[in-house]
């Protein structure tokens, strides 16, 4: 097994390989790093000259191939979801306080007035148009769709494991079955083999911060533009892709406890729930 670890995506990032080491190995997994930091550039928006900063202050673009890709697959999250994904909550981000890289900010700060998301995002060709005032986030997919990319790079190579802070992806069995991959949970650690596909993990356990004398977190609600107040901790989504589980984790969250087990089930989407209460609800057929 090859491993490889570096930072990036605001987080610790690990790829596995289950092949014998080689220089063609080692390429691939140099050639996976290469590719995460390369979406890392174009995605950020605490980047001053990444695309996506420069279409938010600009409000229009020509976009490349991997913006264009991304911006088209966050909107339609937000037609799938309800508006529960959306990727205009960056100003309600800046107003909560994630105005800067999570490493950089402090423990408390100073917030704004909440600001929902919401305005017309326009995509004709290569062209993206935004209302005056909008402006995206594409943290969550952007780390999602970077993990699928370079899955599909190492894949070439051999059964593969992308982590990028606990939304992962895989392609190919190893050789000593599906990828066991362990989730923290208040019942102790579950251990969950990974056959084919992707998992992401919403929640508010992490990323968390004060400001304005009230802890806050990263998971914004659309419909208010303030950190969700939610009766999940976590959710932690099985799906065929690292996008469409980011998608799904955040939807689920933002449902709540009953509504996001009810959806699992209907979708046959496997999701494993914490509550504020520090029960484990496991739903979607995960068993």
């Amino acid at each position: 097994m090859e491993r490889h670890a570096f930072h990036a995506l605001g987080t610790e990032c690990e790829l596995l390989l289950d092949v014998e080491p080689s220089p063609d190995a080692v390429l691939a997994l140099a050639l996976a790093e290469g590719e995460i930091r390369r979406l890392e550039r174009l995605l950020s928006r605490f980047r001053s000259d990444s695309e996506l900063s420069r279409l938010n202050d600009a409000g229009e673009l020509e976009a490349g191939d991997d913006l264009l890709a991304v911006v088209r697959l966050a909107l339609e999250a937000r037609e799938r979801t309800g508006g529960r994904f959306d990727p205009t909550v960056h100003d309600a981000l800046v107003a909560a306080g994630y105005d800067r890289s999570f490493e950089e900010l402090a423990v408390e700060g100073a917030g704004s007035p909440a600001a929902p998301a919401g305005g017309a995002v326009r995509v004709r060709g290569r062209r993206i148009g935004l209302d005056p005032g909008v402006r995206l986030d594409l943290g969550g997919i952007g780390k999602g769709y970077a993990v699928d990319r370079a899955v599909a790079g190492l894949a070439t190579v051999g059964p593969c494991l992308v982590n990028a802070g606990g939304d992962l992806a895989v392609a190919g069995v190893p050789a000593g079955g599906a990828w066991p991959v362990g989730l923290d949970t208040p019942a102790g650690e579950l251990t969950l083999g990974v056959a084919q596909g992707a998992l992401a993990t919403s929640g508010r356990d992490r990323r968390r911060w004060r400001a304005d004398g009230e802890d806050r977190h990263h998971l914004i609600d659309p419909a208010t533009g303030r950190p969700a107040d939610s009766d999940l901790v976590t959710v932690t989504v099985a799906a065929p892709t690292a996008v469409e589980a980011e998608v799904a984790a955040k939807a689920l969250f933002l449902a709540g406890e009953q509504a996001a087990a009810a959806e699992a089930d209907a979708l046959g989407l496997p999701a494993l729930l914490v509550t504020a209460d520090g029960r484990v609800r496991l739903a979607g057929g995960l068993a």
